[in-house]
């Protein structure tokens, strides 16, 4: 397997990976979160391949004060096999490369199961809640 940074090119990819994964919302745009992610030096999408074919993702970034992890996939053929805690492996080593001192993620508090493999990885639930507000101009 091999894990490398995505480009423009592997948008339509990638966001099919998401959505097979489920992903996506509907609130949130797949295409410009990729766009953004990719555009920006505080940011990268990591993919795997294994025999040319896209079997997961990460997308993970640094804010100048933390590690952030979104959009880790794995394709639903090749879930259970490790690549989460290699894509979690190196997103972590993109974030240690860049000096981050902590990496967190967000998970919805009803999904057990990404909620149970995090914790298997070291992570931690933390006592904060999430606020937050849309800044598109609908919602100003």
């Amino acid at each position: 397997m091999q894990i490398a940074t995505a480009n423009e090119a592997d948008m339509d990819e990638v966001i099919a990976l998401w959505k097979a994964c489920e992903l996506t919302r509907p609130w949130n745009d797949p295409a410009a979160d990729y766009r953004l992610a990719v555009a920006n030096e505080t940011s990268a999408i990591l993919l795997a391949h294994s025999e040319g074919d896209l079997v997961a993702s990460v997308l993970t970034g640094f804010d100048g004060h933390r590690g952030w992890v979104y959009y880790l996939a794995v394709t639903p053929g090749s879930q259970k096999q490790g690549l989460g805690r290699k894509m979690m492996a190196a997103a972590e080593q993109w974030l240690r490369d860049r000096n981050a001192p902590k990496i967190q993620l967000m998970v919805r508090d009803d999904n057990e199961a990404a909620i149970g493999f995090y914790t298997a990885l070291g992570y931690e639930l933390q006592p904060v809640v999430t606020i937050g507000k849309r800044l598109d101009p609908e919602n100003s």
